[in-house]
């Protein structure tokens, strides 16, 4: 009995543990797997948070945005929920507690990422849909919930996403051929200039049927895209069919540095006709070269010049800085402001006039964005160009591109686009000084349209210098003002038969132009 009674206080001790282990969540050991390798998952969330924290246009707390990225997990598996409690987070699996733990203060960038490698890692073991899902598809997850709650524009991307953006911005390794698929093979609609493929004799029309040992049959665009490109002076064998030939050609090529040119162009009647498709790294060359070849080409017959921006996306700012430049021998071209300091940017024209001075009419519509409304905005705010369409997209922010370490990345909204006379592009865009919103070209003229602009100067003088004076935090009057030239999708040649109207009429175009700077020189 003294016995019992002696041990009796251990035997207590041990009872109350193991009824508290009992109750208590458990909390399997973590360990890496080949496809969710802990320490990779940490270095990427800590480098996203870190980054967000340090770049976001608007302050934000990692305690804030990385509970967004963890229901982000339940796009995974729904049965996940996310709980707070207090200062502590709750993990469930279908109601039933799995975990519960302390939140990090709210500013650690870094604390956050370890308990969002915790709790992914935790539903790897609780979870078959965590557990089938791989590294890429959970750092989707959880990005994208955290940044879809930031704004429309920041993003993600993961490794193989990120590297079609990076051809896209800086361009890709290829043989410089398109091509549309024509009865299950890649048939060839345009070669490049000065390409491997132009070199090595391919020609439009002709049919890949194979990319060195693979047979291109059945394939879609963006497989054989992949087979087509890759690494700078790597070696391809294709295989072509071409019409009039009995036997299959065989070309070797090397692959080289390409970038698409996303400026085309033409003339008639003296009047110069450059479009740019989106802005890429050789945007600005490549319409500095056309601007060359127009005045090789016509001389001093150039009567003006319609620059065609309509469904232009946007692209790289810095190329579009350098379009405006192009045209302006001085001034602000734009300006850029946000809370990081790389952020405050302006940007001032210091060239020459590649136009030498002849008028210019920039088209635009409701898909013109980004970009393109930066080098609208600079073109009428100096008085160098008259705007003709419909009111512009309105997306005045610029994004960042982050880097991670798994190569995806963060298009990270870090900065507001200011036009030359000061007011905020975002939200607001361009407004054209010529609307053609809800014309049927089918019913009026050019000249017709010109004129009923002119007869209604004093109302469009007062709704640009409206739109000129109106702030970023007036979000309805901004809206009531873009609703006097509603932003559509204009393919018609209207838009393009009233600036030929203009550029073929001094006065016209003289009195038009007018409109804009006077407005812009007002504020």
């Amino acid at each position: 009995m003294s016995v019992l009674n002696r041990n009796l206080p251990g035997v207590l001790i041990v009872l109350v543990t193991l009824i508290v282990a009992a109750c208590a969540p458990q909390r399997p050991p973590q360990t890496s797997d080949d496809d969710y390798p802990l320490p990779a998952a940490k270095e990427v969330f800590t480098a996203g948070y870190e980054s967000i924290v340090e770049r976001y246009i608007e302050i934000v707390a990692p305690g804030q945005f990385a509970m967004e990225g963890l229901h982000g997990l339940g796009s995974i598996d729904p049965a996940i929920t996310i709980e707070t409690d207090e200062s502590d987070i709750i993990v469930k699996f279908s109601g039933t507690v799995a975990d519960r733990i302390a939140a990090p203060a709210d500013d650690d960038a870094e604390g956050w990422a370890e308990l969002t490698v915790h709790i992914t890692a935790l539903g790897r073991q609780h979870s078959m849909e965590m557990r089938r899902a791989s590294a890429e598809k959970i750092y989707e997850a959880v990005f994208d919930g955290i940044l879809s709650n930031l704004d429309i524009y920041s993003r993600y991307a993961g490794s193989k996403e990120a590297k079609k953006n990076r051809a896209k911005r800086s361009g890709f390794g290829g043989i410089g051929v398109r091509f549309h698929i024509v009865k299950n093979l890649p048939q060839v609609t345009f070669v490049m200039p000065d390409t491997p493929a132009q070199k090595a004799g391919i020609l439009k029309g002709d049919r890949i049927t194979h990319a060195d040992e693979t047979d291109l049959g059945g394939l879609k665009q963006a497989q054989i895209s992949e087979k087509l490109r890759g690494p700078i002076h790597s070696e391809i064998i294709l295989q072509i069919e071409r019409k009039g030939e009995s036997a299959p050609l065989v070309v070797k090529l090397e692959r080289v540095h390409i970038v698409p040119d996303t400026v085309s162009y033409g003339h008639k009647n003296g009047i110069v006709y450059l479009k740019i498709s989106t802005f890429n790294q050789r945007t600005a060359r490549n319409l500095l070269n056309k601007l060359k070849k127009a005045r090789a080409d016509l001389g001093d017959t150039i009567k003006g010049i319609i620059l065609d921006m309509r469904g232009n996306p946007g692209g790289l700012l810095k190329q579009s800085i350098q379009v405006a430049d192009l045209f302006l021998a001085q001034g602000r071209i734009s300006e850029t402001r946000g809370r990081h300091p790389d952020s405050l940017q302006s940007y001032d024209a210091g060239g020459r006039d590649m136009a030498y001075g002849r008028p210019v009419v920039v088209l635009v519509d409701g898909k013109s964005a980004s970009a393109a409304e930066v080098a609208a905005a600079a073109l009428q705010d100096r008085g160098r160009a008259v705007i003709i369409g419909t009111s512009s997209f309105g997306k005045g922010t610029v994004q960042t591109v982050i880097r991670l370490p798994n190569e995806g990345e963060i298009t990270l909204t870090w900065s507001r686009l200011i036009a030359p006379s000061g007011f905020v592009l975002h939200g607001l865009g361009v407004y054209p000084t010529i609307c053609t919103s809800s014309i049927d070209g089918n019913r009026i003229d050019g000249e017709a349209i010109i004129a009923r602009a002119l007869n209604e100067r004093i109302k469009t003088a007062a709704v640009m210098e409206g739109w000129r004076r109106t702030s970023f935090q007036e979000k309805t009057q901004r809206q009531e003002l873009r609703a006097f030239c509603p932003p559509e999708r204009r393919k018609l040649q209207l838009d393009s038969k009233v600036a030929e109207a203009l550029l073929n009429s001094k006065t016209l175009y003289a009195r038009t132009l007018n409109l804009s700077a006077s407005a812009a020189a007002a504020r």
